[in-house]
């Protein structure tokens, strides 16, 4: 095994980290990104493994490698992942990669398509640098799915794809603080347990829902995502998800904006269009900025014992 290195930047969405490799990516030509992700997993998982775990990465960073479109009109192609695994879709990561595209100065301000795993998004990215994401449809599968969860009793709440799989509840409203991350991580792990027990092994994410804590503010959230870690940001699939439930019960109209909170207090601004009423399918469009936090080169030695992380 010869020494490895790639070319990374980091940036953050509303406190959330990305690490987007950009240079030294495997050459697959003509591929989409589900061929991607399905090559990564069984021929490069090491691209996940050092980015996402210690001694180089943390669990906290979500990364992706950006690859060539399949459709050369598009403007590019990603695969995100974390420390457990793969993901569809992710809002902040995509947010992320627009300020990547245009730090490395790939990209000016205007309307970019973007291919993903799970279907094409379009994003728009102003001059100041805040990006507008039109993301995959979504909907609500399940209203008022009821589990047993050991130590909280029974807990309601609906299961919703917004390019990932939610389970959201009301049941537990905070407030959400970030002295108390440690409380509501062991909450959420709970609950998602008792969803998947409950007959749903798709749910990777949780999602608790509460008030507003700033003025201004139309909910927070405390996301759980799959590698057991809260999201630092709104969660863009998670304010997709919510998006579309609050469609389906007719608390949010078409067009109006949603406010979304994180356990920060950093924000995305949410809207939707209906794709189809009768199957509450809906286009959500998620709005933030990023920023770049690092341009690095990750470099893996073969003599180096925990190069793929642990």
């Amino acid at each position: 095994m010869e020494r490895q290195r790639f070319r990374a930047i980091d940036s953050h969405t509303g406190g959330e980290p990305t690490r987007l490799v950009v240079e030294g990516v495997p050459d697959w030509p003509g591929l989409t990104m589900e061929q991607c992700r399905e090559r990564l997993k069984s021929e490069a998982d090491f691209y996940r493994t050092m980015l996402t775990r210690e001694p180089r990465g943390s669990e906290v960073m979500v990364g992706g490698v950006l690859f060539p479109p399949a459709d050369p009109k598009h403007t590019a192609g990603v695969v995100f992942f974390n420390n457990v695994g793969y993901l569809g879709m992710c809002g902040h990561g995509a947010i992320g990669l627009m300020a990547t595209l245009k730090w490395l100065g790939r990209i000016e301000s205007g309307v970019h398509r973007l291919e993903t795993p799970v279907g094409v998004v379009t994003c728009e990215l102003s001059d100041s640098g805040w990006v507008a994401i039109e993301n995959v449809p979504s909907h609500r599968e399940v209203k008022g799915l009821m589990v047993e969860v050991p130590g909280l009793g029974p807990i309601s709440g609906d299961v919703a794809w917004g390019g990932n799989w939610f389970f959201l509840t009301s049941s537990l409203p905070g407030p959400y603080h970030l002295s108390e991350a440690g409380y509501w991580t062991d909450v959420a792990q709970r609950i998602g347990q008792a969803v998947r027990a409950a007959g749903y092994p798709q749910v990777d994410h949780v999602e608790l829902c509460g008030q507003a804590v700033e003025p201004g503010g139309d909910g927070r959230n405390f996301v759980l995502c799959p590698g057991l870690q809260y999201d630092r940001s709104p969660c863009g699939t998670g304010t997709s998800a919510k998006l579309a439930c609050l469609a389906a019960d007719g608390d949010l109209v078409e067009g109006d904006r949603w406010v979304q909170e994180s356990i920060l207090g950093s924000r995305f601004e949410g809207s939707f269009r209906w794709l189809d009423r009768q199957r509450g399918s809906i286009l959500p469009k998620i709005e933030g900025k990023a920023f770049i936090m690092a341009d690095l080169t990750v470099i893996a030695d073969p003599e180096d014992p925990w190069r793929l992380g642990f």
